[in-house]
C-alpha cells in the first residue's frame, strides 16, 4: 500500500508550524547570539512551508524525496535557532 505523502506532508508543515517560533519579534531574533542569521532562516522557512502549502491546496503530490528534504531543512534551521539560544 502506497503512503499519503501529501497527508504527511501537511502534518510536517502543520508540527514545524507549531515548533518553529515564527511569530517572534524581529528585534527578539536580531538582538542576541548571530549564527547563520536566524532572521533569514525564518524567512526562508517560512517562504518554504507557504509555498508546498500552496502547492498541496492545488493539488499537487510531493515525493518522498521532497518531503525528506523539507524535514531535513527544518530541523536544519531549528538547530540554528537553538545555537542562538531562539529555542
Amino acid at each position: 500500500m502506497k503512503p499519503d505523502v501529501s497527508k504527511a506532508m501537511r502534518q510536517l508543515i502543520r508540527d514545524v508550524r507549531k515548533t518553529i517560533p515564527f511569530d517572534m519579534p524581529v528585534a527578539q531574533v536580531c538582538g542576541g547570539l548571530c549564527v547563520g542569521c536566524p532572521k533569514k532562516l525564518l524567512n526562508y522557512l517560512e517562504d518554504e512551508l507557504a509555498r508546498w502549502q500552496s502547492c498541496l491546496d492545488d493539488g499537487a503530490v510531493p515525493s518522498l524525496g521532497d518531503l525528506n528534504r523539507l524535514g531535513r531543512c527544518s530541523q536544519k534551521v531549528y538547530s540554528a535557532l537553538q545555537k542562538n539560544q531562539l529555542v
